[in-house]
Parts: structure tokens; C-alpha cells; sequence
């Protein structure tokens, strides 16, 4: 797993990016890693992704998600800077 935090001023927002080269992500569950109480683990609640991007998206920002057999999986957090 790699972390990665950009200051990106010029577009006024700071990326932080979680990378892990593990298996990707299957296209059929893609667009409900987001939804509240969905897990693909057994011991899993669903909760995590959902209250990322809540808490996110309350402060103003965006979560994206990447996930390819070939470059692994990347969730960013794109979050405003105060001025």
C-alpha cells in the first residue's frame, strides 16, 4: 500500500492517494463500493466507504476511485484548502 498528499494550489485543493497494486476491483461491484452496509469481507459492516465520502463531501470535497488488472487500485480524496 502506498499514501500519497498533493498540494495542488493552483486548482486550490489537496489530493490524498491510497494505492494498493492488489487485485482490482471487479467492474460489477464498482458502483456500489460507495453504498452504506455493502462488503465484499465477511467480518465486514459496509460502513467505511460510505462515511469517506460523507465526510468528504460535508467539508466540500470528492472521493474517486481507479482500478485496472494492469496499475491496482487508487481511492483519492480530493479535498478544498482553507484560505
Amino acid at each position: 500500500m502506498r499514501l500519497e498528499v498533493e498540494n495542488r494550489e493552483d486548482a486550490g485543493v489537496i489530493v490524498v492517494s491510497v494505492h494498493n497494486d492488489g487485485d482490482p476491483i471487479p467492474s460489477e461491484i464498482a458502483g456500489q463500493l460507495f453504498e452504506p452496509f455493502f462488503t465484499t469481507r465477511p467480518q465486514g459492516t459496509g460502513l467505511g466507504l460510505a462515511i469517506v465520502r460523507r465526510l468528504t463531501e460535508a467539508h466540500g470535497g470528492s472521493v474517486t476511485v481507479s482500478s485496472a488488472a494492469d496499475a491496482g487500485t487508487t481511492f483519492r480524496v480530493h479535498l478544498p484548502t482553507l484560505l
